[in-house]
Order: structure tokens, then C-alpha cells, then sequence
């Protein structure tokens, strides 16, 4: 559980949005899905007692029969496009990137547009046109050419630059995760998670975006679980946040402020 000086401290700043006349908004975003199964079902639990909307980021080419089976029972979960392969294709001397500058650009263009393919035909309407990049990575030269296959949104983490990186596509990121990648891939821990969803809202102040916490249900710990259970528990009862589902965030315009 989130000690309840935290709490205070989450209730102290949501006190500041509404002052302001305003609703602090936030969304959910998991990452790497590939097919059914347990880890699955428990991020789905999660979504379900908290009542949150939530958005799956899933691998193209893994992305099974049996996934699409499974969301289909459930409501509120809209479907990103996380890359095509989530496969690195730099050296072992650079950070792990698949949508990079190591390929030619129309190889990975052309991955795309298959992964967008596979994607309606798995899961139609629910498939959003909104690329994920695997590792959070993509090649600047790469971005321009996303609205001409059909992306009308980008998600990766941290504070965006700006809001349309080109004309017609939105950048809506996650600013929380709930895994210490080079930590030993746990849970990175309450203090630094409650630190990095304080500051991404009160940034979020002035900066209008939407402040998204990170999930990856296949490499979640007990610890992971427990602080998301809580997170999203007080998310979804505290006056003043609203969590949005993704849909919601891409076609909106009050993003793009």
C-alpha cells in the first residue's frame, strides 16, 4: 500500500488542478502484449477493479488468435501498435532500437504498414492507428513518414517536445514506469514511482498532456502489482483525475493545447 503521506501529496496537487477549475487527466498503458494468458488476465483483474480504461500496446508479429479471442470479451481496452517485431537491430554498442536508422527506411516503413494489416484484421475498429515504438525508440527521419501510412499518433516516454512532431500526428507519452530496467527489473519502488507521477502532473499543469502510467504485464513483480492495484484504485476514486482511455486522447483536441 501507498503510505499516506503520498496520498496527501497526490491529494495536495489534484487540490491545485481544481482550484484551477480543471481535471487533472491521466491514462494507462501496458506494453508488449503478444498472446492470452496469466499474466494477461491479471492485468485485466487490475483493469477491471479499478474501472479503468486501458491501453494495450501489442506486437504485430506475435500478436495470436487467441489474444484477439480474448479482448474481444473485454471492454475498455483499446489495442496500439508496438513496433512490428520488437526486435533490436542496433549494435551491441548502441541502445536497443528497432524502429532505427540501421535499415533502410522504406524496410521498416513497409513493417509497419504490415504490422497496421495485421493489427484490423485481429482486432478491427479496436486497433487505434498509434505507434508505440518498442524501447521507446524511433528514428527522427522515420517520424515524418507515420501519417503517410496512416498513424495519427505516437506514444513514447517522457515529457513530449511537442505536441505534433509533424502536421496530423499526435504525441501523447507515458511519463511512469513501474520497472527498474537497469535495476535488477523490478519494481522500481513507491518512492521513485509517486516522485515521477508528482512531477509529471504538475507539469502536466501547464503542458496540457495527458500524464500516463507505464505497466508490462509480463514483467510485472508482486510488488509492481500491488503499488498498480493502488495507483489505479486512487485514481479512479479521487475528485478532480480522469482516467481517459486512449481513443479518447488521440481524437482529442484539448490534447493538442
Amino acid at each position: 500500500m501507498i503510505a499516506t503521506s503520498a496520498w496527501q501529496a497526490f491529494d495536495d496537487e489534484i487540490a491545485r488542478w481544481r482550484d484551477l477549475g480543471r481535471v487533472a487527466p491521466m491514462w494507462w498503458r501496458d506494453d508488449d502484449a503478444v498472446d492470452a494468458g496469466p499474466a494477461l488476465e491479471r492485468l485485466l483483474a487490475v483493469r477491471r477493479e479499478a474501472q479503468a480504461p486501458l491501453a494495450l500496446a501489442v506486437v504485430p508479429a506475435g500478436a495470436t488468435e487467441a489474444l484477439a479471442a480474448r479482448l474481444a470479451r473485454e471492454p475498455d481496452v483499446d489495442i496500439l501498435q508496438h513496433g512490428y517485431a520488437h526486435t533490436n537491430h542496433a549494435p551491441p554498442s548502441d541502445k536497443k532500437i528497432e524502429l532505427g536508422a540501421h535499415r533502410p527506411a522504406m524496410l521498416v516503413v513497409g513493417e509497419l504498414g504490415t504490422g497496421r494489416l495485421a493489427l484490423e484484421r485481429l482486432f478491427g475498429a479496436r486497433a487505434l492507428p498509434v505507434l508505440v515504438p518498442p524501447w521507446n525508440r524511433i528514428a527522427p527521419l522515420l517520424v515524418p513518414t507515420l501519417p503517410e501510412i496512416g498513424f495519427v499518433g505516437l506514444s513514447t516516454f517522457g515529457v513530449r517536445r511537442r505536441v505534433e512532431p509533424v502536421r496530423g500526428l499526435l504525441q501523447v507519452n507515458a511519463h511512469v514506469d513501474l520497472i527498474d530496467w537497469k535495476g535488477g527489473r523490478g519494481f522500481v519502488g513507491e518512492e521513485a514511482a509517486l516522485s515521477a507521477l508528482l512531477h509529471a502532473l504538475a507539469a502536466a499543469r501547464e503542458s496540457g498532456e495527458p500524464v500516463g502510467v507505464l505497466s508490462h504485464h509480463l514483467a510485472m513483480d508482486e510488488r509492481g502489482w500491488d503499488f498498480l492495484r493502488s495507483l489505479m484504485g486512487w485514481a479512479r476514486k479521487t475528485p478532480g483525475v480522469e482516467l481517459r482511455a486512449a481513443q479518447v486522447i488521440f481524437a482529442s483536441r484539448e490534447a493538442r493545447s
